[in-house]
């Protein structure tokens, strides 16, 4: 790709690190913003800047924040005996757009992977123990991916709670709605299968 101008080219290249976003696509989002007035794009720099540098992590839960605590831990309407832990922030959000869920949460920022160097040590989980053991924590809800690093994740915490007196749950993991059962992966079928539930149960909330 030849430019004609290398504050063209700078521009492209830098919008191009974001992930997800190709060489094309990085074009058109610069020669977007040179069309733009002078304003609207200042405003737009600046929003991204202020947001790098004031943008904070809930000393309690580890979700983004604006101040101390995040929106949720804040919220007193919320149901602090009971922590979702999630791997990501994104995992957070997903969460919330079901608006089934009350409690708060206990972001991690990974998993457990040693062939990737991450380690129980490198992730919150001693600020999740302590959280436990200090504000009486009814029930923990384990919503990591089912993957070996996951479940592997899952194990380990599970070890740490275990002195505590509480419920340790995972979120049901089973066949997509509207998926095909023969493109199923054996271990979700055997989990399916393990988990079965009641037809009345499910089959009644699905039609």
């Amino acid at each position: 790709m030849i430019f004609p101008s290398s504050l063209l080219e700078n521009a492209v290249n830098e919008f191009a690190k974001l992930p997800g976003i190709g060489k094309k696509t990085a074009l058109r989002l610069v020669l977007h913003l040179i069309r733009q007035e002078q304003g609207a794009v200042q405003h737009f720099s600046d929003t991204i800047a202020k947001m790098r540098s004031e943008i904070r992590f809930c000393t309690r839960c580890h979700n983004i924040a604006d101040g101390p605590l995040c929106n949720i831990c804040a919220d007193r309407g919320r149901k602090s005996d009971t922590i979702c832990v999630v791997e990501n922030i994104r995992d957070v959000m997903a969460i919330e757009g079901t608006g089934q869920y009350n409690g708060t949460y206990h972001v991690l920022g990974g998993v457990v992977s040693p062939l990737d160097g991450v380690g129980p040590d490198q992730l919150p989980i001693e600020a999740l123990v302590r959280r436990v053991r200090e504000e009486e924590v009814k029930e923990v809800i384990f919503a990591l991916s089912p993957t070996i690093q996951g479940d592997t994740t899952i194990f380990y915490i599970q070890k740490q709670l275990e002195p505590y007196p509480l419920t340790v749950t995972t979120i049901a993991r089973g066949i997509s709605f509207g998926g095909e059962l023969e493109f199923t992966d054996e271990l979700t079928l055997a989990r399916s299968l393990t988990g079965r539930l009641p037809v009345g149960q499910y089959v009644g909330r699905t039609l």
